[in-house]
Parts: C-alpha cells; sequence; structure tokens
C-alpha cells in the first residue's frame, strides 16, 4: 500500500472541469505546479494533496468532489493497478453490506470497512445509491485497466440485448465485468434469471456485485467455458456473448472430440466458431443466441465448411455488420422446416437494426436496398461462403444519376468559364530585378511582422458542429476551408485574423496561404506570420515563401543528414508597398486558380463515376451530333 494518494493528467483534469492539454500547458507555465512523485515520463503520477492545494491557490478548485477522493483513497488502499480489482470488490462487499442493513446500521466488515478509502466509500451513500457509487469506482477502474480488460461497448450491449427479446433466463459464457448480462437486466422490468462464467476471477467478483446491487437473480461461475462449461445441460431462451477474439491457446487439441461441434471442429485459429457452436448447445428450443465476432470470420477460407453448415441447417438467422471489424449473428437452434434466407444488414442505427428484424426476420422477400435484405440461403452456398452483408445488399438508390451528372457538368461549365480570368497577366521581365532579401526573422525583429508558432503535438478532441474551425495542416497544403472543429479549452489557442499568413511544411517546401476570415484556430504544425500591412503585402509574403530558393535557404540540417524547414530562414525580397501589392495580387489569383483546378479535378472524377452508374442503370446515354458541351470553353 502507498503512502499517499496520487493522480494522473487525466485525473487533474477531471478535478479542475478542463482538457488534458490545459493541464500540460499548467505544467510549462506554471513553475510551482507540483512535481510527479511517481509514474513514468510519459504518465507522470502527481501527490493528490499536493495538487489539490495547487488547484486551491490557483482558483481553480474550490471542493475536491467525495466521489473522487474516494476513488483516489482506493487507489491508494491498492498500491498498485494490479490490486485495483480486488480492492474494488471489497468495496463492492461493503456497498452490497450497506444496501443490505443501511450504511449507519451496517456493521462494516472486511479490511477495507475502517481505511480512509472505505470510510469514503460509505460516506458516498448518503449523496447516491449504492449502485451509482459503485458504478461511478467501476467507470474510474475501467479507465486505468482499458489495455488489460477490453469490455463490451454500451451501444453494443444495449443493442444485443434488445435482439435477445423477450428472454427469462439468459446466458454469458464470457461474461467479463457483466457488460452484457446488466444490458439484458435493464433492458426490461421482468424478472430475469442471469447466468454467466468466465474464466477471470476478477472479472467475475465484479461481474456478481455489479448484478447483486441491482437485485439481479445471477448466478456467476469462474472458469473457462470452452474447456469447464459451469452450466451443463442448462438451455437458455437468450446467449448473448462477446467472446475473446484471436484467442490461440483455446483448447483446440484437448477438445477435438467434443460433442458441442455438430457443424463441424472449428479451425484452430477462429475460435470465434467454437463459441458460436458452445450457445447453440446452450439453446432452448426457440431460443436465440446473439454473438459478437470479428468481421473477418465472416469470410476467413477456413471457416467456410461451419458456416455452411450453419446455413445449410438453419441455425444462421442473420447477419449484422456494426462496422468493418465488427459483425453481430443471430442464431437458433433448428426446429422444423430450414428457412430459406438469411437476414443481412449493414451499417445502419441500433433502433433501425432492432426495428428491421422484428419487422422482418421471417420476411423472405424483404429488400431495403443498400441497407438489410433477406438473401436466399442457395446464394450464399458458393466456393467462399462470404456472409459479409456489404457484399449481398442491393445498390442503394440516391438521388437520380441523370439529374446528378447534369448538375455537375453545370457547375464544372461555370468553373471553367472562370478560367481565363484567373491567369494572372504576368511576362517575361526586360531586366532581371536584383533586389535584396531579407529573413523572416529580422523582419520579425524589425517589427515588419509577427510570428506564432502552434503546439507541434498537442490533444484535440474534435468538437463536432457546435465547435470553433480549426486549420490543419493538411487544410493549408490543400488550400480548403478550416475542416476540424475544437472546444476552446485553454487560453493558449491562436484564433487567426484576416490578412494573416498561415503556414506549412510540406515535402521540404512551405505551404502558404492568406487566411480570408476571422476566428479560425491554429491548428498543430502552422506557423502564423501576422503582418504591418503597411510594410508588407500579406499575399507577397505568403507568394515568395514558396519559391525554390526559400526551401534551399530555409531548410535547417539536422544531425542525422535530414532536413527540416524553418520558416523564420525564409527570404523575402525588400520591394516598395506599391509593388509588393502588384505582385501580391498576381499570387492571389494564382491561388484562386489553383483552387479552381483542384474543384474541377473533384467534379471530373464524380462526372466519371456518375456517367458509369447512369449507364450501367439505363439512365443516361449520348446524343447523336450533339457537340461537346465544353467545347467553345
Amino acid at each position: 500500500m502507498q503512502d499517499e494518494a496520487t493522480v494522473s493528467a487525466a485525473d487533474i483534469a477531471r478535478l479542475a472541469g478542463v482538457g488534458r492539454a490545459a493541464v500540460s500547458n499548467w505544467r510549462r507555465r506554471y513553475p510551482d505546479f507540483p512535481q510527479p512523485v511517481g509514474g513514468t515520463p510519459a504518465s507522470p503520477l502527481f501527490a493528490l494533496s499536493e495538487i489539490e492545494a495547487w488547484l486551491r491557490h490557483e482558483g481553480k478548485l474550490h471542493e475536491l468532489p467525495l466521489q473522487e477522493r474516494a476513488w483516489q483513497e482506493l487507489r491508494a488502499e491498492a498500491g498498485d493497478d494490479l490490486r485495483l480489482a480486488e480492492v474494488l470488490g471489497d468495496a463492492g462487499d461493503l456497498l452490497l453490506e450497506c444496501q443490505a442493513a443501511g450504511a449507519v446500521q451496517a456493521r462494516r466488515r472486511g479490511a477495507l470497512a475502517k481505511t480512509g478509502a472505505g470510510e469514503a466509500v460509505v460516506e458516498l451513500t448518503a449523496e447516491r445509491e449504492t449502485t451509482q457509487v459503485f458504478e461511478f469506482l467501476f467507470g474510474r477502474y475501467r479507465e486505468t485497466q482499458a489495455r488489460r480488460a477490453a469490455a463490451t461497448p454500451p451501444e453494443i450491449a444495449g443493442l444485443m440485448a434488445a435482439l435477445a427479446g423477450d428472454a427469462r433466463t439468459i446466458l454469458d459464457p464470457a461474461c467479463g465485468t457483466g457488460e452484457l448480462l446488466l444490458a439484458v437486466s435493464e433492458n426490461s422490468a421482468a424478472p430475469r434469471r442471469l447466468l454467466g462464467q468466465d474464466a477471470a476471477a476478477d472479472a467475475t467478483r465484479l461481474a456478481e456485485i455489479r448484478l447483486a446491487l441491482r437485485s439481479g437473480d445471477a448466478n456467476i461461475r469462474t472458469g473457462d467455458s470452452l474447456r469447464g462449461d459451469a452450466f451443463p445441460g442448462i438451455l437458455a431462451d437468450a446467449v448473448l456473448c462477446d467472446p475473446p477474439f484471436h484467442e490461440r491457446a483455446w483448447g483446440h487439441e484437448e477438445l477435438t472430440a467434443d460433442p458441442r461441434w455438430e457443424y463441424g471442429l472449428p479451425p484452430r485459429l477462429e475460435p470465434e466458431l467454437a463459441w458460436v457452436q458452445h450457445a447453440l448447445t446452450h439453446l432452448a428450443p426457440e431460443g436465440r443466441a446473439v454473438v459478437l465476432m470479428p468481421a473477418v470470420a465472416a469470410g476467413r477460407r477456413s471457416g467456410r465448411r461451419i458456416r455452411a453448415q450453419l446455413l445449410r441447417r438453419g441455425a444462421l438467422r442473420a447477419v449484422i455488420a456494426l462496422s468493418a471489424t465488427h459483425h453481430l449473428w443471430l442464431l437458433q437452434r433448428p426446429e422444423g422446416g430450414v428457412p430459406a434466407t438469411v437476414l443481412m444488414i449493414d451499417g445502419v442505427d441500433p433502433e433501425t437494426i432492432v426495428t428491421t428484424w422484428r419487422a422482418n426476420g421471417n420476411d423472405p422477400d424483404h429488400d431495403e436496398p443498400g441497407v438489410s435484405r433477406a438473401v436466399p440461403v442457395i446464394d450464399l452456398l458458393d466456393e467462399e461462403v462470404d456472409l459479409t452483408p456489404a457484399r449481398h445488399l442491393s445498390t442503394a438508390r440516391t438521388e437520380p444519376t441523370a439529374e446528378r451528372f447534369t448538375d455537375t457538368r453545370d457547375r464544372l461549365a461555370v468553373v471553367l468559364g472562370k478560367f481565363g480570368e484567373l491567369v494572372p497577366a504576368v511576362r517575361p521581365s526586360a531586366d532581371r530585378r536584383d533586389s535584396q532579401s531579407t529573413a523572416v526573422a529580422e523582419l520579425a525583429r524589425i517589427g515588419h511582422l509577427t510570428i506564432r508558432q502552434a503546439p507541434l503535438r498537442r490533444e484535440i478532441e474534435d468538437a463536432g458542429d457546435g465547435g470553433q474551425p480549426l486549420l490543419t495542416a493538411e487544410d493549408v497544403i490543400e488550400g480548403r476551408p478550416a475542416s476540424g472543429r475544437v472546444r476552446p479549452g485553454d487560453a493558449d489557442w491562436i484564433t487567426t485574423r484576416a490578412g494573416d499568413i498561415v503556414v506549412a511544411v510540406a515535402a521540404r517546401r512551405f505551404a502558404a496561404r492568406v487566411v480570408e476570415a476571422d476566428d479560425a484556430l491554429l491548428g498543430p504544425q502552422l506557423s502564423l506570420l501576422r503582418v504591418d500591412p503597411e510594410r508588407l503585402d500579406p499575399y507577397f509574403v505568403a507568394g515568395v515563401l514558396r519559391s525554390s530558393a526559400n526551401v534551399r535557404s530555409a531548410t535547417v540540417q539536422s544531425t542525422g543528414g535530414a532536413g527540416r524547414a524553418d520558416v523564420r530562414r525564409a527570404q523575402v525580397p525588400r520591394l516598395p508597398l506599391e509593388e509588393q501589392r502588384r505582385y501580391g495580387d498576381a499570387f492571389r489569383r494564382m491561388a484562386e486558380f489553383e483552387s479552381a483546378l483542384r474543384s474541377t479535378a473533384v467534379m471530373g472524377a464524380e462526372m466519371a463515376q456518375l456517367l458509369a452508374d447512369g449507364v450501367a442503370e439505363g439512365t443516361l446515354a449520348p446524343v447523336p451530333g450533339e457537340s461537346p458541351p465544353f467545347a467553345d470553353q
């Protein structure tokens, strides 16, 4: 057990209600910020008491929330993350005692009861229900164990529970910490009999506590379900399973003659097909299994014989593509006649998936193009037996192809019509202009411009449509509007203004563009030059930064031989302001010309695709004798 509770950077951010980038800022900007007391350079740990005092001194924290103190006390009691599950389980036992007898009357037995951690946990029950207290602590535990103990995401667990239907007895043979059984218990108020098994003792203890706190009729066992089934002969109305993917030592050699493999011996490298057959073994008549599968299991050659048997015997009823990496398989014990179709669903929201299954699971004629389709089993029993839904859906119909083709062609004609006026009017000089140049760093020193540099790396959380525009290096290189959206939480964001020059480095050259509007934020790996408009023309400066000469003059050689470009070393010719503005106008027109060229390339590619689609659909046809629409451009 360690002497004092510690916190990570993420914990500090949570205590102060800021982003993690703010904590990194404080460490750089405040010399009195507490020094790490443990952890690693990449993931330092700080003393909770020192952090709490510093946050209060800086006015960033008024009172440490009791729930956070309880969690940090638990971490301190554990001493290291390897004992966290054990200590969290002790906290769960204490909460179960409080739930049964009340926090005041509880005898508070166990090693944790009289510690500071135990007292803080019990004190929390005055503010929250015992279930909420444990789920809060469990959520913090899950954050610390994210790499070691994967869990079924809540949205997938909820979907699987909904697809299970109105089941009374539910089994999860790889239950982990109970996510699927919890989702089932919350999906209906009806009494449920919940059965779970998992090879990890820590996981089953936590699952048992989570379910017990909800007063569920749960029977959770520890052990490997494939090697030692804890519920032999039990038939469940629903089997939900998120099996351990890619587990190589699952018992292939010792289970070769196992009676569960009635659809075929699972290949050694496809344990998922063992779990599928284990689930079918435990299904009651008319029961249903919902198994989360790796997407590759739908088409791997080694598993095609088992997939074919599942289809021929009517066990596989639906395949649902959740993402490029995960599918759901819905299975039933074959009873009576074999269904002629299998429902395929691809990439839609959970509500649509559930509605589609309930409405069309037994409809052999169902076909919603691009979304779902009842696919004849005979069509699936080919050489590959590939069950990837996207391969078997009808083509989705969007807006009419012919109208889109015409609209794109008209927009392209408008852009092409502007080309002539966009090309800048320049000609060879009669005499070579011989002028001196000044480095950008010197221009900054004499006050003709200022240089701002965005951090090379910082954590950026996408804020969606509600955030502030963020310019990225790719935006500058591609000459497009700000594509990022962030919710600024720190004071060190650099906000651009109209007339600013933003600079990125691409393929050892400078990509520079002049900002046309205010309020975009400067993204990582970008530089900003803010010129004095009475001294420098921004379009002129941005244009000359791109010169080949500046690539050579601004490149700093590193010890490894590779070079990096430094905008401060770039050279800007000394010209009168009026002459700068004439050149600046030419650079501006050339930038618009480049943008128009990119647009034509995009529209050209779109038209080529639309033409192919239109010909295939029969909605586009060439007009005999008509001249090409752009012949006069």
